[in-house]
């Protein structure tokens, strides 16, 4: 990631240590983080940013991940997911997909080695390259 500009990653977790620890080690492996505690936050964020990945907790206030993961597609089309959920029996509604996603997208709290959230991000990306050069001019 040396010769090109950081990822920007967007945490959408509504526990404030658990989003806390996810920016401090997401900053330190070289990404742009953004942080907000809810979906309706999230959706402001991906009006104003170029983000290109969003690790969103399922359990949020009013609009729950699932939800803000639909409205975040609308959005954003190109823009991917990892869930990171503190329940056991989660498992993808259809809506979900139907758009994509998979259980290999899904990383259950507390995340033993948080290495394996580095090496999710980094295949989910390299999977579409050209992202961190998009847009590039529209990032603040």
């Amino acid at each position: 990631m040396s010769d090109q500009k950081p990822y920007h990653i967007l945490v959408v977790e509504d526990e404030e240590v658990i989003r806390f620890n996810l920016e401090a080690f997401l900053r330190d492996e070289g990404f742009q983080v953004y942080l907000v505690s809810s979906g309706e936050e999230c959706l402001d964020i991906l009006a104003k940013e170029k983000i290109d990945l969003a690790i969103i907790d399922m359990r949020l206030p009013q609009l729950d991940g699932n939800i803000a993961i639909l409205e975040a597609r609308r959005i954003d089309p190109k823009l991917k997911f990892i869930i990171y959920t503190g329940s056991s029996g989660y498992m993808l509604p259809q809506e979900l997909l139907d758009i994509g996603l998979d259980p290999s997208q899904i990383l259950r709290k507390p995340l033993q080695d948080m290495s394996t959230l580095t090496q999710l991000i980094n295949k989910m990306l390299s999977e579409n390259p050209d992202l961190s050069q998009k847009n590039d001019s529209d990032r603040h």
